[in-house]
């Protein structure tokens, strides 16, 4: 049980960053008493970046070390951003005084993440500890050696709970590097997260911390335009797992009236928290209805951790809670589907998703490695050069399930997205009437809280979208492995459907055989930034 993993700006990974940095001022970026932005307090440094295609740029750029982005922090150390800005890309000066901004969260987990360590771009770090008990995991892929064609085509996973982003060779992918040496000025904000406690154990992280406080970051940027570099009207979010979900829900819920008080009590700056598009790779969200949604998806999968199938009572009555749930959304599918049922979500996902997703796998293989590929995986025909399967055979190929039921509200509270809505000293609370009810600590009520439902509608993007808000994202990137059973794949398909049927662009779909923490095309995401945000004349060098 408990949360996947996230981020891809942890780890140096595949890229190179060099340590010969140069000082150009010794001002210090103290923004606790000012939310004005001092464009003079910067260092210079110069940093190697591999890009996606294996090409190394020279990168000089210049670097503001974090910045308290309000004005009544509760832990400056969380609530913190840096800046990295291009000045030349292969010896070639760059202006970026309006370049898109890519704002490059690092949470994983719903776990505290910081910036006052890093000594340069990239170098955002979730803190605070691995998530404890059904949460744990590593920050590092997962990754095994085969060649491409083997049975299974990925090369590597995040581990539940860690905070890393990976491509299809199992490397590391950083997208607050990749952008910097696509031209871009990055933006990395801290934010609370669910573990961190005072002197007096009262936890201040917990739900709705991290979104507001990287609400209250985008406030600071946007309230600098004009002196802040880049343009602070295309603002481009980044997350993956927690921090894709984060990323979602900021996307979704631009300019919301329901987080002004938070805000306000840290003294955030009067500016708009609406960003221009939004990138989440496999957001762990819509957190009231999750265990639902992977017992439709994953319920007769055996678990990983015991090698049987979960209790089928518990699962039974999840699934129904999902198709209730899912006709209420009155979704309708991409591609002129129709109506989204459980009944037909099976055949939604392959005709939509799964079978363009192979297809496009095994058209990109040699006609060798095709061939072996499909010699071990008989389920899949390819025809006309076509992949077609059926929903139960892919289930059987992906195989074990990570997480036990329900996955997301344990009855013991032992999932991190319990730890989430913790409040006060309490460490762990549920947050669905099944959880509370079936509830096995013993606690004195199996009722849910009452605040509860408000801070499930500030931490689900669903529900903004629900409300048509105004001030959300137009344009969306959306992605996840097919392998990746850290949640169910009809969350980010019902995230898609959902601001389609609203008339925003969304372009989604799925890695074959990849598994949590993909991103297999970031250079095609640098190029989508480019194409949405009107800026195709501007340098690009990271592909």
């Amino acid at each position: 049980m408990g949360i996947g993993a996230t981020a891809g700006v942890a780890a140096a990974g595949g890229f190179v960053l060099s340590a010969n940095a140069s000082s150009t001022s010794s001002k210090s970026s103290d923004a606790s008493d000012s939310l004005v932005f001092d464009k003079d307090a910067y260092t210079e440094l110069t940093t190697t970046i591999t890009d996606a295609d294996g090409t190394d740029h020279t990168v000089v750029y210049h670097f503001w070390k974090a910045i308290t982005y309000v004005a009544s922090p509760v832990d400056a150390k969380y609530q913190s951003l840096n800046v990295s800005v291009p000045v030349k890309i292969d010896g070639k000066a760059v202006d970026a005084t309006n370049a898109p901004i890519v704002f490059a969260n690092s949470v994983g987990g719903y776990m505290p993440s910081s910036v006052a360590d890093a000594t340069g771009v990239g170098g955002a770090e979730m803190t605070g500890g691995m998530p404890t008990a059904g949460a744990g995991g590593s920050a590092s892929p997962s990754a095994s050696a085969g060649p491409s064609a083997s049975s299974s085509a990925g090369t590597g996973e995040v581990q539940s709970g860690g905070n890393a982003m990976v491509n299809a060779q199992g490397g590391m992918v950083n997208l607050g590097k990749l952008g910097l040496a696509a031209g871009y000025v990055v933006v990395e904000p801290g934010a609370r997260g669910r573990t961190l406690t005072d002197s007096a154990g009262t936890y201040y992280g917990t739900a709705p911390a991290a979104i507001v406080d990287l609400k209250a970051a985008v406030r600071y940027v946007r309230a600098n335009k004009g002196v802040i570099p880049g343009n602070t009207d295309r603002i481009v979010s980044t997350g993956t797992s927690a921090g894709g979900a984060l990323s979602s829900l900021l996307g979704a819920s631009g300019d919301s009236p329901i987080y002004d008080k938070y805000l306000k009590g840290l003294g955030a700056a009067d500016a708009s928290d609406a960003i221009f598009a939004t990138g989440a790779w496999c957001p762990i969200t819509d957190l009231e209805h999750a265990d639902g949604a992977y017992e439709f998806n994953w319920g007769a999968n055996v678990t990983a951790s015991t090698g049987k199938v979960v209790d089928q009572t518990v699962s039974k009555a999840l699934r129904a809670q999902f198709a209730e749930y899912q006709a209420s959304l009155r979704l309708r599918g991409l591609n002129g589907f129709g109506p989204l049922t459980a009944r037909n979500y099976d055949d939604y996902m392959v005709e939509t998703y799964l079978q363009p997703s192979a297809t496009k796998y095994l058209a990109a293989l040699s006609e060798a490695d095709r061939a072996t590929y499909l010699a071990a995986n008989t389920f899949i025909t390819w025809s006309g050069g076509r992949a077609t399967f059926t929903w139960a055979d892919f289930l059987t190929h992906v195989g074990a399930r990570k997480k036990t039921t329900p996955a997301f509200d344990a009855f013991d509270l032992s999932a991190g997205e319990n730890n989430e809505f913790g409040v006060g000293t309490t460490e762990a609370r549920h947050f669905t009437a099944y959880g509370a009810k079936n509830d096995t600590t013993g606690l004195a009520t199996k009722r849910v809280a009452s605040d509860i439902a408000e801070k499930l509608d500030l931490m689900n993007p669903m529900h903004h979208i629900g409300e048509e808000n105004p001030g959300r994202s137009r344009h969306w990137w959306i992605r996840l492995g097919t392998k990746d059973s850290d949640t169910s794949l009809t969350v980010s398909a019902n995230l898609a459907a959902a601001l389609d049927n609203l008339g925003d662009d969304v372009n989604h779909l799925y890695y074959w055989d990849e598994g949590h923490g993909s991103n297999v095309d970031p250079g095609d995401f640098l190029t989508w930034i480019a194409k949405v945000t009107g800026d195709s004349k501007r340098w690009r060098s990271a592909k």
